[in-house]
């Protein structure tokens, strides 16, 4: 990995760990809650250690570093930046903290066991505590706007563009919750782009809109940042539904996604060459989801999946929505598109997509 790379990625972790600190402080304390007379050590705990223990299991950052190579991208170009890029960094929990919290609802809401090869917030501290957790850290996020001395007008904005992303980011696990529960309704692949684009399409969007507004872009160069940045979310979301058929995703077993009932780019290709085969396919959900992960029907889905090439139909759509994403996003500031930015933006997404190919990611 490119050394500046791994520089920004070290100064995002400070910030992620001020803005959420495993020991709190009065300051802290302050700036979090306004008010906290009676609240004792071990409350805060029950809020901070859900999703502290989870962030430092891993994860790639690539969000929050879209977020600064972003207003980077922009200062390159010869944007006015009207945030300093020490302030720009301090915006960073604004995407993952979001992220953080949508995981732990998400392993919730699929009765999922394990995340990043622990188990899940629920299992480890109650269902109660990982919802109300999660719950509070989409709410600890946007304060990172507050303390920005910048207009309110800008702060307004950021603001804004922070809920709409968030609502949006619901109303794709809505979509998702919908089909999954109906093991026989299988939506189109225009219907699973829309779902991805909402679902995890967003945090990328709001990764780049916050970074681009933060640089100094203006409104339809953020705008544009933000749909090329949803397709490139896209991109890495159908290089997961592939990588759960193939090598399994890391931390968790290979075809989890057919327990739960995923209606996967794979899937949604097959049956759209082999329509014949959408019942034999909503058998083999059904017979996963009460079986569980060892079930005969995981291996015999992906199996029938992999004979007619959707999953390699499948690899070849991501990384080509992926690759012609990251051109389009490098070329929205002209003059910056050889900076050094938009090429470490380039290398970060490269090494991501070969990452996924070793099945490491």
């Amino acid at each position: 990995m490119n050394e500046n790379i791994k520089s920004i990625l070290s100064r995002i972790e400070l910030s992620l760990q001020e803005a959420l600190p495993a020991e709190t402080n009065q300051q802290w304390q302050k700036a979090a809650f306004k008010k906290t007379s009676h609240a004792e050590k071990e409350h805060f705990a029950q809020l901070i250690t859900p999703c502290r223990t989870l962030m430092d299991s891993g994860g790639k950052r690539w969000r929050p570093l879209l977020l600064v190579l972003s207003s980077e991208l922009c200062r390159q170009g010869g944007k006015e930046s009207p945030l300093s890029l020490e302030q720009t960094y301090s915006l960073t929990p604004l995407v993952e903290f979001v992220h953080t919290a949508s995981l732990i609802h998400d392993d919730i809401e699929d009765s999922a066991d394990s995340r990043r090869g622990l188990p899940c917030a629920h299992i480890t501290y109650g269902l109660d505590t990982a919802l109300n957790a999660a719950s509070w850290l989409y709410f600890l996020a946007p304060s990172s706007i507050d303390s920005l001395p910048v207009s309110q007008e800008l702060k307004n904005r950021l603001y804004a563009l922070y809920a709409g992303e968030v609502r949006r980011l619901h109303l794709g696990q809505a979509m998702d919750i919908y089909w999954h529960r109906n093991p026989e309704l299988f939506p189109t692949a225009d219907e699973y782009t829309q779902m991805v684009h909402c679902k995890t399409g967003t945090l990328a969007s709001l990764a780049a809109q916050t970074g681009f507004m933060a640089g100094g872009a203006d409104s339809s160069q953020i705008e544009k940042s933000g749909i090329i940045a949803a397709a490139l979310g896209e991109g890495f979301q159908i290089l997961d539904d592939v990588q759960n058929l193939t090598t399994g995703n890391p931390g968790k077993k290979r075809g989890d996604d057919i327990v739960e009932g995923k209606k996967s780019l794979p899937v949604l290709l097959h049956i759209q060459e082999n329509p014949e085969d959408r019942k034999k396919i909503a058998s083999y959900f059904s017979q996963a989801s009460k079986e569980g992960i060892d079930s005969p029907a995981v291996e015999a889905c992906i199996e029938l999946l992999s004979s007619k090439g959707a999953v390699q139909k499948a690899l070849k759509k991501g990384r080509s929505i992926i690759e012609e994403s990251i051109t389009a996003f490098t070329e929205i500031i002209p003059d910056s598109k050889e900076s050094e930015s938009a090429a470490m933006i380039r290398e970060l997404f490269s090494e991501m997509v070969q990452k996924f190919q070793k099945g490491k990611i």
